[in-house]
C-alpha cells in the first residue's frame, strides 16, 4: 500500500519523469542499428558462419551479387563493370575483361566459359563487396549500383534481398504502428465504458513502448522482425493491464469518495492480479531466448523487457493520467456494448457434454494439421517480398537467362594442387543441379601454371590461405534438392580438404533449416514447462497448470494447423514464435477464469454453478482482451507486403480468436469434468457447507 499512496502522491512527478525519459529514449531509437540478415543469427561455430568471417578476413569480400546486364554492346558492358568498381565498398568485379582483353572475341572462350557469362540477350557479372552481406555499407553499394547501372541491369544475391528488404520495412513499419493503435483504439472505445479513456491507455502504453525501443541502444542493434512486431506486440499484450486499472479504479470509487485513496487502493489490487499475468508473458517471450539460432533471443528479449515496462507504466504513468484527466473521463462515459455474459454462461455449462464431445473430434484433427504445417514451412527469405521487388525480378530473369537458381562459394585450402582442384570440380559438375564450378583452374586451364598468374587475376579468386570457387546451382535455396546437392558437395570437398568450406546462401539455409528444427522443440518445452510453474505458484494446483495448459495448447494447434487444411505455406518463424507467444499472452484469460471458478467454488456453490459464475464474471474481460490483441494485430496482417510480418501478425490475430474460443467454451466444460480431481490437488480448495 506505501507504493501505491506514493505514486498518488507523486503523480505530477511521475509524468514529468516519464516526459523527460523519452528524449534519451528517442535518442536510443535512432542510434539503434536494425539488422536486416536473419542469417546473422546462425551459431558462430558452424562452418558457414567461419567460412563467411575467413571470406572478409583473407579476401576483403563479404557479400557478394550478381548483375545480369541486358541489351548491352561489350564495350558498353566494360565501361559500366569500371565505373561499378569505384563504387565505395565494391572489392572487385568478375567479368570477361577481367580475364582477357576484349579485342579477343568472347566467343573463343571455352563453351563452358562463354555460358558461364552469357546469354542469348544478357551477360553476368560477379560483384564482390568488401563488407558484409547486411552492412549498411553494402546495401548503400547495393543502391548506388542500381542507380549507375540503369533499368536494364539487375541485381540478385542475398544482399539485394535484404537491401529491398531494408526499404520495405522503412515504409511499412510506420503504418503499422498506425494501424494498431487505430484499431485498438476503435476496439476499446466500442467495448469499453468510456470514450475517452482509450487514448489515456494509448499514451501511457506509447510511453512505455518509447521506452522499450530506445532501452534496445543496449544491446547494440535489433532486427528487423523485431522492430516491425515489437510495438505491435507489446501494445496488444500489455492493454489489458490498462483495463484492469480502470475497471478496478471504478470499482474502488464505489467504496471510496476520495478519488485518491480509490487510486490507490485500485494500483495495489492491480499490481497483485497483474504480475501472474505478466509472469506467463515474460516466461512465453524468455523461452525464445534459448533458441540457438538467436533471432529468438533477440525478439525474446525486447518483447520481455517490453512486458516488464509496460507494467511499471500501467501502476506509475497510468494512475497519474487517470487521476488528472478524471472529470474529463468520468463525463465522456458510456454504457458498454457488451450485453451480460450470464446467460451465455448458463448456456456453455448446461451442454457441457456437447463441448466435450466437440473437444474429442476436433483434436485429433488440429494435431494432424499441426503436425504437417510444421514441415511445410518455407525458408527461402525472397518468398517474404512481393513478386515486383528488385530482387525478385533480378532473380527470376537469373533463372530464365542463365538457369541460375543460387550460387555457392568454396574455400579450399590454398596449398592443394591445382590437379586436385581440377578434378574436384569435374566431381562436383557431375552432381545433379551443378551448373558450372568456376575457379582459376577452370578460368585460366591446364596450359598456365599458377605461379605464372598475373596478381591481377590471381588475387581476385586467391589469398594465402585459401582459393575461392564459384559454385552454380539450378536448384532454388532452401529447397529439399538444393540441401541433398550441398550434402553432395560437401562430401566431394571434404574428400580433397578436410579443412575446406561450403559458404553461401543456401548452405547458411540450410543450417537455419537444422537449427530451427531442434529449436522448435527446445522452445515449446521451455515455454509450457515456464508457465506451468507460474500457474502452480499463481494457483497453488497441480491439475490446474496441466489443464490451463493443456487448453491453450489445443488453440495454439488449431491456430498453426489451419495453415496445412488452407492450403498456406508458413515462413519457418513463424510457428516458432507463435506457439511461445500465444501461449504466454493468452494462458491469462485461463487464469482469470479458473481463479474466479475457485472463489466460487470454495463460497458453496456447486460445480456446474461455480463455473456459470466463474464464465458469467470474466467472460466479458476475455473478450475484451481477445478482441483488443486481435485488433491490434489484424490491420497489420492486412496491410504488410512482406510475408514472414503478414504471416505473424494473422496468426496471432487467429491465435487470441481462438485461445479465446477454448477458454470461453472448453476450459468450463473441463473444469466441471474434473472437479473433483481438482479440488483434491490444489490447497484452499475445501468447499463450504
Amino acid at each position: 500500500m506505501r507504493f501505491s499512496k506514493a505514486v498518488v502522491k507523486y503523480r505530477v512527478l511521475i509524468l514529468i519523469l516519464a516526459l523527460a525519459l523519452l528524449i534519451p529514449a528517442l535518442v536510443g531509437i535512432s542510434n539503434t542499428r536494425i539488422n536486416y540478415d536473419m542469417l546473422n543469427y546462425l551459431p558462430e561455430d558452424m562452418d558457414t558462419v567461419t567460412g563467411q568471417n575467413a571470406l572478409l578476413e583473407d579476401f576483403d569480400k563479404g557479400a557478394f551479387s550478381f548483375l545480369m546486364v541486358e541489351g548491352m554492346s561489350d564495350r558498353d558492358a566494360a565501361d559500366l563493370k569500371a565505373r561499378i568498381e569505384e563504387i565505395d565498398h565494391v572489392e572487385s568485379v568478375l567479368w570477361y575483361d577481367s580475364i582477357a582483353d576484349l579485342s579477343i572475341p568472347m566467343e573463343l572462350l571455352p563453351g563452358k566459359l562463354f555460358d558461364a557469362f552469357n546469354s542469348e540477350n544478357a551477360t553476368l557479372m560477379a560483384i564482390f563487396f568488401d563488407t558484409s552481406t547486411s552492412a549498411d555499407e553494402t546495401m548503400d553499394a547495393i543502391h548506388a549500383i542500381r542507380d549507375t547501372a540503369g533499368e536494364q541491369c539487375f541485381v540478385s544475391g542475398l544482399s539485394a534481398l535484404v537491401t529491398d528488404l531494408k526499404d520495405l520495412c522503412e515504409t511499412e513499419e510506420p503504418v503499422y504502428v498506425g494501424l494498431a493503435v487505430a484499431l485498438a483504439c476503435a476496439a476499446m472505445m466500442l467495448l469499453l465504458d468510456s470514450w475517452l479513456v482509450p487514448f489515456v491507455f494509448l499514451v501511457s502504453i506509447g510511453i512505455a513502448i518509447l521506452l522499450n525501443m530506445g532501452s534496445n541502444y543496449f544491446f547494440g542493434e535489433i532486427s528487423y522482425i523485431t522492430k516491425a512486431l515489437s510495438a505491435v506486440l507489446q501494445l496488444a499484450v500489455t492493454m489489458d493491464y490498462s483495463i484492469f486499472l480502470w475497471n478496478s479504479y471504478n470499482e474502488q470509487r464505489t467504496r471510496f469518495e476520495d478519488k485518491q485513496e480509490a487510486m490507490a487502493h485500485a494500483i495495489r489490487e492491480t499490481l497483485s492480479s497483474v504480475v501472474g499475468s505478466a509472469a506467463t508473458t515474460i516466461a512465453g517471450f524468455a523461452a525464445l531466448c534459448f533458441m540457438s539460432f538467436t533471432l529468438g533471443r533477440d525478439l525474446g528479449l525486447v518483447m520481455a523487457k517490453g512486458v516488464l515496462l509496460g507494467v511499471i507504466c500501467c501502476v506509475t504513468v497510468l494512475p497519474a493520467l487517470l487521476l488528472i484527466l478524471d472529470k474529463p473521463l468520468q463525463r465522456t462515459r458510456h454504457r458498454s456494448v457488451l450485453p451480460k455474459m450470464s446467460g451465455f454462461a448458463r448456456g456453455v455449462t448446461r451442454v457441457f457434454p456437447l463441448f466435450l464431445a466437440l473437444l474429442l473430434i476436433i483434436a485429433p484433427v488440429a494435431g494432424l494439421g499441426y503436425m504437417r504445417a510444421n514441415g511445410e514451412v518455407y525458408y527461402d527469405l525472397g518468398q517474404c517480398l512481393p513478386e515486383d521487388m528488385a530482387y525478385v525480378i533480378a532473380n527470376s530473369k537469373l533463372k530464365e537467362d542463365f538457369d541460375i537458381a543460387s550460387t555457392h562459394m568454396l574455400l579450399v585450402d590454398a596449398s592443394l594442387p591445382a590437379s586436385s582442384v581440377r578434378s574436384m570440380i569435374d566431381d562436383m559438375e557431375k552432381v545433379d543441379g551443378v551448373k558450372y564450378a568456376l575457379g582459376l583452374e577452370s578460368i585460366v586451364g591446364t596450359a598456365v601454371p599458377r605461379e605464372m598468374l598475373p596478381d591481377s587475376i590471381a588475387g581476385l579468386l586467391r589469398s594465402d590461405r585459401w582459393e575461392l570457387l564459384l559454385v552454380n546451382s539450378e536448384y532454388k535455396v532452401a529447397s529439399d534438392e538444393a540441401n541433398a546437392q550441398i550434402d553432395q558437395l560437401n562430401a566431394i570437398l571434404k574428400g580433397y580438404d578436410p579443412s575446406g568450406m561450403l559458404i553461401g546462401e543456401a548452405p547458411c539455409m540450410k543450417d537455419m533449416i537444422e537449427t530451427t528444427d531442434r529449436d522448435f522443440k527446445v522452445v515449446n518445452a521451455i515455454s509450457m514447462v515456464a508457465v506451468f510453474f507460474i500457474i502452480l505458484l499463481v494457483e497453488r494446483s497441480l491439475s490446474l497448470p496441466l489443464l490451463l495448459v493443456a487448453v491453450i495448447e489445443f488453440g495454439i494447434c488449431i491456430n498453426l494447423g489451419l495453415p496445412h487444411y488452407l492450403g498456406q505455406s508458413l515462413p519457418f518463424i513463424a510457428p516458432i514464435c507463435i506457439s511461445t507467444i500465444q501461449l504466454g499472452a493468452t494462458v491469462d484469460y485461463a487464469i482469470l477464469l479458473t481463479t474466479r471458478y475457485k472463489e466460487e467454488r470454495t463460497s458453496g456453490k456447486d460445480k456446474r454453478e461455480a463455473v456459470a459464475a466463474a464464465l458469467g464474471a470474466s467472460a466479458p474481460s476475455i473478450f475484451v482482451s481477445g478482441m483488443g490483441l486481435f485488433a491490434a494485430t489484424f490491420g497489420v496482417a492486412m496491410y504488410s507486403n512482406m510475408d514472414i510480418i503478414r504471416s505473424m501478425c494473422m496468426l496471432l490475430a487467429r491465435g487470441a480468436i481462438v485461445s479465446m474460443l477454448c477458454v470461453l467454451l472448453f476450459l468450463p466444460a473441463l473444469l466441471i469434468l474434473c472437479d473433483a480431481l481438482i479440488r483434491k490437488t490444489t490447497l484452499g480448495m475445501k468447499v463450504k457447507s
